[in-house]
């Protein structure tokens, strides 16, 4: 009802309030239009020698074998203040996906130990394991706040290499040593089954660790080329983690379940996931694979499995008016206070019919359960499957109930649900359906031409803003999707802040696989900076729409103003795009969140605070005397360098001056030989003189002494 008013208050605001002449509208690309991949970040940065080097360093003397790599399951992490805000909070969005997915878990630092330190340097890297150093230090520089960067960098902490490291790489992909760039062919080292243990895991193309095609190359061919062609686009991907990712980090940390995730049914199961029918109603809730009035088919498999693909359905068309049906849940156990339910609702009975979600919480003063209602949801029947969320906030064991309702009126169909996601997370705030998606892939324009624009949708502060999504992307990067958040003009603008501050915008193009922890979803944040100017005027960005933006019209002619859009030109390529389940009947779903994020501006601090802990942790030196991208740390309170080292070569003395080789080494070794060698020549032929001249010395003593007699 909220959302309704607003969106009243928005259309009567245009009324009330002319926009004013602005200038046209721009998109701005967070990462300059180009779909870089953490190699080609961190290869702007001089600083990425070091990461290269430290990465060699560790992995020629350690490995993820062995528990003294291990974090415990609830790592200490600080933020640092040095982080880009939108980085901040996409780092806390991939805590939640390890939470969703793992039983790895982050809490800020207290003291403990050992900790992860994450800074904005030179690129994106990482260290391989826990280092058992106290601090230790992860960047996410500029450019690296994608989440699926962000969760490649944390699996390096957690111990993994690059998925084309593994011991057997050379049966699943081909490396073209002469397109590799001079100096970087370190990179594509492979390590044996001593060093690093794949864990009787496959190969993974899907790996959210694997390197893309065009990684280190020197010209524009690709320098990895996958054994089977169909993989050849889809290894590098940076979306989420993969089934195999999940599958080895759940089993190196012993993980028999997930931390956030309560329940996933499909109905494919005949127990129908140990839900049961309540005796406390007049009809049933069947398990059908398609009803004559629709759905044809259930959303899990859409029909092309056969003997599978299931839904439960409440038939209207045969009940009285005021008849219920009611499916309850097996009995969950929270741990968070919130949850998320995620399903899929088909409406073929009458506008009328309703599903009311409620739950039954069960408490030492109610063992029986009390039902308390949460949602009412109803509309007009529809031919397709049309996604819901609803938010839960239950702090006690519960079920969840389903409810169908007979509405009045003529019904030729019922209610069916599938495809049930619980987790303890947060909601989406937004959903933005898109229907009929592939025709507009076949036809819709590149550029501005195909652009469609999202309806307008109010942030929990009371901003109002749209997405804009470039279907079949710029004319710079065609055959991507792009997208862009823009902040639009709406009904509380007088009474907001501006330039907007510290607002982080979350669009993920949903993967409606059945089961969340097996959904590979595309996501990207963009944070509103208050501070930060147009390139190409001295306006923020930011500022009330009505003031930089442009006048744009929605479908029913009414008017209002479009602020600057910030966003990317390749969110994802349509090689990615049908690589997922991103297209389900047809349908696309962008899911939206706008929430504040102001309370990052200031981060936990990174000293201990007294009492807590007398361990002396390791930390950077604040100046470097180091040469050769040396890194100093200081130790006893006094700074010590910490020199490089590669394969061959490594750098030595107090500020890593001294450069040292494999090669150097073999010709001095050689040299010491040829050296010791002609020494020990000389002593023996002196030697033998020597021993000559006293003989015949001898000798002659011996005649004369002979003669003398």
């Amino acid at each position: 009802a909220s959302c309704i008013s607003l969106s009243a208050f928005l259309i009567i605001s245009f009324f009330l309030s002319p926009p004013q002449p602005a200038p046209e509208t721009t998109e701005i690309d967070v990462d300059g239009g180009i779909d870089q991949d953490i190699f080609d970040i961190n290869e702007g940065f001089s600083k990425f020698r070091l990461h290269t080097c430290f990465l060699s360093w560790i992995q020629e003397r350690n490995s993820i074998i062995g528990d003294n790599y291990r974090w415990p399951h609830v790592i200490p992490y600080v933020l640092e203040d040095s982080l880009e805000m939108n980085a901040k909070g996409v780092i806390l969005k991939a805590f939640e996906q390890y939470r969703l997915k793992t039983c790895i878990d982050f809490k800020p630092w207290e003291g403990e130990k050992n900790y992860i330190s994450v800074f904005k340097g030179s690129g994106c890297w990482s260290f391989v394991g826990n280092m058992q150093t106290g601090l230790q230090q992860l960047s996410i520089g500029a450019n690296c706040d994608r989440i699926g960067t962000i969760q490649h960098e944390f699996l390096h902490a957690l111990g993994f290499w690059h998925e084309q490291s593994r011991s057997d790489r050379d049966d699943y992909v081909t490396i073209v040593w002469d397109r590799i760039q001079s100096g970087k062919e370190h990179n594509f080292n492979k390590y044996d089954d001593k060093t690093s243990d794949f864990l009787n895991v496959p190969y993974d193309y899907n790996s959210v660790m694997h390197y893309s095609k065009t990684a280190f190359r020197n010209g524009t061919e690709p320098t990895i080329i996958t054994n089977i062609p169909h993989f050849i686009d889809v290894i590098g991907q940076r979306m989420d983690f993969s089934e195999y990712d999940l599958r080895k980090l759940n089993q190196l940390y012993n993980c028999t379940s997930s931390l956030s995730f309560m329940d996933t049914c499909s109905f494919e199961l005949e127990n129908i996931c140990g839900m049961i029918q309540s005796s406390d109603d007049n009809s049933d809730w069947q398990r059908l694979s398609q009803v004559p009035a629709g759905p044809n088919t259930d959303h899990t498999n859409m029909g092309e499995c056969k003997d599978s693909g299931y839904f439960m359905h409440f038939d209207t068309s045969a009940e009285e008016e005021g008849s219920t049906a009611v499916l309850e849940s097996r009995i969950l156990y929270p741990k968070r206070g919130f949850q998320c339910l995620q399903f899929y609702l088909y409406n073929s009975g009458n506008e009328s019919d309703r599903l009311n979600v409620w739950v039954r919480e069960y408490t030492s003063a109610n063992p029986n359960g009390t039902l308390r209602f949460i949602e009412e949801i109803k509309g007009s029947p529809e031919t397709f499957w049309q996604l819901h969320h609803v938010s839960l906030n239950v702090t006690s064991k519960f079920r969840v109930v389903f409810q169908g309702v007979r509405g009045s009126g003529l019904s030729n169909g019922g209610l069916s649900i599938d495809d049930i996601n619980l987790s303890e997370t947060q909601c989406p705030h937004h959903v933005w359906h898109i229907r009929n998606f592939i025709h507009l892939l076949n036809t819709s324009a590149a550029g501005k031409e195909g652009i469609i624009y999202s309806p307008p949708f109010y942030s929990s502060e009371g901003y109002a803003f749209q997405v804009s999504l470039y279907v079949n992307g710029t004319t710079d990067n065609p055959f991507n999707l792009g997208i862009y958040l823009s902040l639009i003009s709406g009904a509380n603008d007088d009474h907001l802040k501006w330039p907007c501050p510290w607002q982080q915008g979350t669009m993920i193009l949903l993967d409606q696989h059945p089961d969340i922890r097996q959904q590979m979803s595309n996501q990207r944040s963009v944070t509103t900076d208050p501070l930060k100017l147009s390139e190409s005027s001295s306006n923020y960005i930011w500022d009330r729409p009505d003031k930089v933006g442009s006048e744009a019209t929605f479908p029913n002619g009414t008017k209002y103003m479009r602020g600057p859009g910030v966003g990317t030109s390749t969110f994802l390529t349509h090689e990615r795009l049908r690589s997922r389940n991103f297209i389900k009947e047809d349908s696309v779903y962008i899911l939206l969140t706008m929430e504040d994020i102001s309370h990052l501006l200031t981060t936990q601090p990174s000293i201990p605070p007294p009492l807590v802990t007398t361990t002396k942790v390791p930390a950077f030196c604040p100046d470097n005397p180091c040469e050769n991208d040396g890194v100093c740390v200081m130790v006893n309170r006094t700074p010590v360098c910490r020199c490089p080292a590669g394969d061959s070569w490594w750098y030595m003395g107090e500020k890593c001056e001294r450069k040292g080789s494999s090669q150097e080494n073999t010709v001095i070794a050689v040299s010491s030989t040829i050296t010791v060698f002609v020494v020990m020549l000389i002593v023996t032929i002196t030697t033998a003189v020597c021993l000559k001249k006293k003989y015949k010395q001898g000798k002659e003593n011996k005649e004369n002494l002979n003669l003398e007699e």
